[in-house]
């Protein structure tokens, strides 16, 4: 598992562009339908768009109809950490990078199998790395 990464605020603020910075940092998310991977198709891995951490492989991705890019289970169990999230008067679900501690999205109980989990993603914490470019 890659070490803990710490950056200030400003060195955060810095480093993604403001739509990144108010969901990675401050917890935010995108409007449903609106982000570049909702409905993006390709062979490769979604990293954290802050760190590069792997976090999903597209095998594990599929049309959810959430708005949001959905996978039914993060490329490897370390990759991200959850806690409680009672913001907007529900309990939910926070999924986190583990590595840079960046919000990510949510995680619900409606998915499909095998795991029967839906981890929905904001787009802008996300970055996409084709299989074809890394073998290249």
């Amino acid at each position: 598992m890659n070490r803990k990464i710490s950056k200030s605020e400003a060195e955060w603020k810095a480093a993604l562009s403001p739509e990144q910075y108010r969901i990675l940092r401050e917890k935010g998310t995108e409007r449903a339908f609106s982000g570049a991977l909702c409905d993006h198709k390709g062979d490769g891995t979604y990293v954290c768009a802050a760190c590069g951490q792997p976090l999903f492989d597209s095998g594990a991705k599929y049309d959810s109809g959430c708005g949001w890019p959905s996978f039914y289970q993060p490329e490897d169990a370390g990759a991200v950490e959850t806690q409680e999230d009672l913001s907007g008067g529900r309990l939910r679900t926070e999924v986190l990078c583990s590595r840079c501690d960046s919000h990510l999205g949510h995680v619900f109980e409606d998915g499909p199998n095998p795991t029967g989990l839906r981890y929905c993603i904001n787009s802008a914490a996300l970055d996409f790395e084709d299989d074809a470019s890394q073998t290249a």
